[in-house]
């Protein structure tokens, strides 16, 4: 359906504003073979309840989709043969999906279109084009993507970046990822070829602004088998998984001997393989990160297990690493948690030692008023390091992006709100302490289709290193209030419009204020996904 004036229940319910109308017109319905691609169910296949569910849930989170139902009823039996067959109704409710960007200074123009449903295939097309006039140089950003290839969820991505600095990047990216649990087999082949102008420090903090020129190759696979022979949920949704990985890192350009001594940045192979067991579940829920909508939280467990041989600066090293996770639902609100460890042994002397948690809850709902809803949600994260690299690229920080230095292959988007929202500073260590609590308030108010829900939000976070620990060292603040933005009908990311208060940003000044307006990840459910090896993230 297309997404103004239509309503999921209500078939009786139509556009009737001129506007619904005209943007109805210029809207393009998602083709009804790109839904048929996204089923898991097959015609003349007796009729399995839980595929239902989950081929409901997969068309749901699809970007460029609003809501879903499908539901199944009983044929009229005009034939014999048909006595035992149903219905299979399938009714979605779709986002309109182009989206402009613009942006003018003095000294720079930026203009970009985002189409996540290009002609209705589920096609995401990305378009960005920058100019800096006193620079003289303009910077270019295209991406385009396959999410499902003919019913396989393969996917695909193109894309090619150019920057104002001169830098670029070039990469693709095929790949099936354990997208359901009852997917039995995933993998995927990425490639990319960049050029990265970072500043590294030396020692004496000294900033350099050195050439990274690399290519990377990064292929997996891995298998799915069902631990159980029950046909509950639980049963099916629990699965054996073992995948293996092989990543190449090949250096064209690397920094010099004083800013990277051990030199971090260098070429490598790396051969890793992981088994685990992981149960996945997802209950629906409402007014947490979206407004009204139905929501798919995932709930389960993993235990795993990751190998792995580094060949890298004529070093060889073997790796080895594990996680745990658990989520649920429990009368006093939603917990999950992820716990990984990992190290690397060169001649039985260990490097590279990683300890990672973080855990997610938020309340149950609470009414305030006949209108007004709200969520309590608290975010804590522990990064811990020890006999790290000497060098900028194996350090974390409390930037709200970190940092991808170090990380190769298709893993960039794991990346996002690693620190406090905001925050920008040049200061670094080997542990790292934040806590994030948010308060989220759930509002009535509604202009063409624009959410605008009221927000309170307090980060403290600490860093520490081998000669200061944690509990020694500075505490980083921020205050903040704001609200979160989104459209029922359009298809853009969360934009966040906040007013933040700083009291130490080291390199910024003290007492620092700023008006915070940008695209926002928000606090995001732990998937309880195991599959492609890699070691434990250190951001």
């Amino acid at each position: 359906m297309d997404p103004f004036g239509n309503s999921i229940n209500d078939t009786l319910k139509k556009a009737e504003s001129w506007v619904e109308r005209t943007g109805n017109r210029l809207h393009v319905r998602t083709r009804e073979w790109v839904l048929r691609d996204l089923l898991l169910i097959e015609e003349n296949k007796p009729l399995d309840s839980l595929l239902i569910k989950e081929s409901e849930r997969l068309i749901r989170r699809q970007t460029y989709i609003r809501s879903a139902q499908i539901t199944a009823s009983h044929v009229r039996q005009d034939t014999p043969s048909q006595a035992d067959s149903v219905d299979v109704k399938v009714r979605v409710l779709d986002s309109w999906s182009v989206i402009p960007e613009a942006s003018f200074s003095t000294s720079s123009t930026r203009l970009g279109l985002r189409e996540r449903n290009f002609l209705g295939t589920g096609h995401d097309l990305r378009a960005l084009f920058t100019r800096h006039f006193d620079l003289g140089e303009n910077a270019y950003d295209v991406r385009y993507t396959v999410r499902n290839f003919k019913n396989t969820y393969i996917g695909s991505t193109v894309g090619y970046s150019s920057y104002l600095d001169n830098s670029f990047y070039k990469g693709i990216n095929i790949e099936r990822v354990f997208y359901s649990p009852f997917t039995r087999w995933a993998g995927g082949v990425y490639a990319d070829q960049q050029l990265r102008k970072d500043s590294l420090a030396t020692e004496a903090l000294e900033l350099h602004y050195d050439r990274l020129r690399y290519n990377t190759y990064d292929l997996w696979a891995g298998h799915s088998f069902q631990v159980f022979k029950g046909d509950s949920e639980n049963d099916r949704t629990t699965n054996l998984i073992t995948s293996a990985r092989y990543l190449r890192v090949n250096f064209k350009e690397s920094p010099n001997i004083e800013v990277d001594p051990d030199r971090f940045f260098s070429s490598e192979t790396f051969l890793l393989g992981s088994i685990g067991i992981a149960s996945r579940q997802f209950e629906q829920d409402r007014y947490i990160f979206n407004y009204g909508i139905i929501e798919d939280v995932p709930v389960g467990t993993v235990y795993g297990i990751t190998g792995g041989y580094q060949r890298k600066n004529h070093r060889d090293r073997l790796y080895m690493g594990g996680r745990v996770a658990y989520g649920n639902y429990f009368n006093w609100g939603f917990l999950s948690t992820n716990i990984e460890a990992g190290l690397f042994f060169h001649k039985k002397e260990p490097e590279q030692t990683t300890l990672a948690f973080q855990a997610n809850y938020f309340t149950n709902l609470i009414d305030i008023g006949p209108y007004w809803k709200m969520r309590q949600f608290i975010k804590p994260q522990v990064v811990w390091g020890e006999n790290r690299f000497n060098t900028i690229g194996d350090r974390v920080t409390l930037n709200e992006h970190g940092s991808i230095l170090g990380v190769y292959g298709a893993d960039f988007h794991e990346l996002n709100n690693m620190g406090i929202p905001g925050f920008r500073s040049r200061i670094f260590g080997t542990q790292k302490f934040l806590l994030t609590l948010q308060t989220q308030f759930y509002s009535p108010w509604n202009m063409w289709g624009f959410r605008l829900n009221p927000f309170l939000k307090y980060s403290v976070a600490m860093l520490g290193d081998n000669d200061q620990r944690i509990s020694n060292s500075r505490v980083y603040n921020a205050i903040g209030a704001g609200f979160i933005i989104s459209n029922d009908y359009l298809v853009f990311d969360v934009f966040q419009l906040s007013f933040s208060f700083y009291p130490r940003m080291p390199g910024n000044g003290n007492d620092v204020f700023r008006i915070n307006a940008f695209n926002t990840a928000d606090f995001g459910f732990q998937d309880f996904e195991f599959g492609k090896p890699r070691t434990v993230l250190y951001q």
